[in-house]
């Protein structure tokens, strides 16, 4: 194939966030594979010798605790899921605590919800805690906390998780393991099909087939979160490198395996990042003419004057869906206000507003810096 020069962005990245799916660290009857484990911690316990620093985001923890629970297969309930990664993550961590041990290098667990990446005091936290474990030496093991997640507001699989810690801890290059050795131009169970080697643009990726998933059925994910994955951290300028488990330790060396995702552009904001490619709005807010031209060419923040309706349950600093008069999403942002709060404020200008209501009334219903504008998505529905 080609050498590790081939890709020396990534052979040269100090700071890589390395994920792994459920189906490359578990038997096919749920528990952890421990040579599995070994053989990942091995390649990570290596890069760390040659003195770049890892961040681990590690699927697996439900996976691991179906087998104490005597539970068969991953349960399609929240409920039974939350069970089983409560028992499953504390032997995840322990045998990751065991095997980077062996390497003398010390783990810390880190569970993240949606929230740690999206509200500010939450992002904060959650980015101290992990630049800190890195200048101490540690190898952060980040999950999200599937215990207290929920259907409406999570992640939804760790690939785009991963690229959100990617972009939170100011990563260079993001490697997706997986059981698939890269993205191919068609389905790779059926012949004819070719690996995909470089994507330099998402127009690279017109006309592919991308679905599926993996083998076990363990994981949550398949391709299309790691596509989606690997456009968030190539929009927030970080290498994405998508392989097979087996191909970790090449992948992290620069060599030609699975598929490089290069990297598109400057350093966006994690929250705006999220809210472009992960975020389902919790709410709908209508938007006349006016206000659609405001926030899609002139990226404004939205007012209460261009908006005619209110759609959904959510509070202050939910995302929410704006929407133009045919009903389709042009722009998704953090709104600042509850859903009930809104009625009576529509169609009024925030001067009028701060006049009979009061001064905290003077405010943007979505500020700009908390808004993504989604116009090329326009002919979805939301």
């Amino acid at each position: 194939m080609g050498s590790a020069r081939t890709r020396e962005p990534i052979a040269k990245a100090a700071r890589v966030v390395v994920k792994v799916g459920s189906s490359s660290l578990t038997t096919t009857s749920g528990g952890l594979d421990e040579t599995r484990l070994t053989a990942l911690v091995d390649t990570l316990g290596w890069a760390r010798a040659t003195g770049r620093e890892v961040v681990l985001v590690s699927s697996g923890a439900i996976a691991a605790g179906l087998a104490p629970l005597g539970i068969p297969s991953r349960p399609r309930d929240l409920a039974r899921q939350q069970a089983a990664a409560s028992v499953g993550q504390g032997l995840l961590v322990a045998y990751y605590t065991a095997a980077f041990a062996s390497h003398g290098l010390q783990v810390g667990q880190v569970l993240l919800t949606v929230d740690d990446v999206t509200r500010r005091s939450h992002y904060r936290n959650a980015y101290r805690t992990l630049h800190k474990l890195l200048s101490l030496g540690v190898v952060p093991v980040v999950n999200e906390n599937d215990t207290v997640a929920t259907h409406e507001i999570r992640f939804g699989d760790n690939d785009r998780l991963a690229a959100l810690v990617a972009q939170l801890v100011h990563a260079d290059a993001l490697v997706l393991l997986s059981d698939v050795d890269g993205l191919y131009d068609g389905d790779p169970r059926r012949p004819g099909a070719s690996r995909v080697a470089d994507v330099h643009d998402p127009a690279d990726l017109d006309g592919l087939q991308i679905g599926g998933t993996g083998r076990s059925g363990l994981g949550s994910g398949g391709m299309q979160t790691k596509v989606e994955a690997a456009a968030i951290a190539t929009g927030a300028a970080i290498e994405v490198v998508l392989a097979s488990a087996p191909e970790a330790r090449d992948a992290l060396a620069g060599a030609e395996v699975g598929t490089w995702f290069h990297s598109r552009s400057r350093r966006r904001s994690t929250r705006l990042l999220w809210l472009e490619h992960a975020a389902d709005g919790l709410g709908r807010l209508h938007l006349d003419a006016g206000a659609v031209r405001a926030v899609v060419e002139r990226r404004s923040s939205l007012l209460p004057a261009g908006v005619t309706a209110v759609d959904g349950r959510f509070t202050a600093g939910d995302p929410v869906d704006l929407v133009d008069e045919e009903g389709r999403v042009v722009a998704r942002g953090l709104v600042n206000y509850d859903a009930a709060e809104l009625p009576p404020l529509l169609g009024r200008s925030t001067r009028e507003l701060a006049r009979e209501l009061g001064a905290e009334y003077e405010r943007e219903l979505v500020h700009r810096d908390d808004l993504v504008v989604l116009a090329s998505r326009s002919g979805r529905s939301g």
